[in-house]
């Protein structure tokens, strides 16, 4: 199957997920449960939340996690205050990388942005160097602008 339909198809099951719900941290649980089953090689899926300029930890799969992160700081940190996607290839090699998991190689962030504001970031890390390229960011960035969408409906 090639990459980009698999996207779509996570993409369409994530909208089902999540269509007709309202509560934000339920939605945010089941999408960190979809990819983590779904994505080969990765060892934790989860959303930061955005609270009082710290990301606070949201609803994930894998091992523990580090709970505060300073926005700024490590990759998740730098994504909100950059209000941009991170894909590191190799996270040893980021400059204040916070090593939650010491056993991640490779990490993407994806920011979530309501009505202009980052209000949370998609995190997931993998053991394998250079595991995310441009069509796991596009496919990962999609299913955030689903997730998005579903918070927006839920502010009208």
């Amino acid at each position: 199957m090639l990459k980009a339909d698999f996207y779509t198809q996570l993409a369409q099951q994530s909208k089902a997920l999540i269509g007709d719900e309202t509560d934000i941290i339920a939605n945010m649980a089941n999408i960190s449960a979809l990819l983590f089953d779904a994505l080969d090689k990765v060892n934790w899926v989860g959303f930061y939340r955005v609270i009082e300029q710290e990301l606070v930890l949201g609803p994930f799969q894998g091992k523990i996690a580090c709970i505060r992160i300073p926005v700024g700081k490590g990759v998740c940190g730098t994504a909100v205050a950059e209000n941009k996607t991170k894909r590191i290839a190799d996270v040893h090699q980021f400059p204040g990388h916070i090593a939650c998991d010491a056993a991640s190689n490779s990490e993407i962030v994806i920011p979530v942005v309501v009505n202009n504001q980052v209000i949370a970031v998609l995190d997931i890390d993998s053991e394998a160097f250079e595991r995310f390229d441009e069509e796991d960011q596009a496919g990962l960035e999609s299913i955030v602008e689903l997730f998005v969408q579903s918070v927006e409906q839920t502010q009208d």
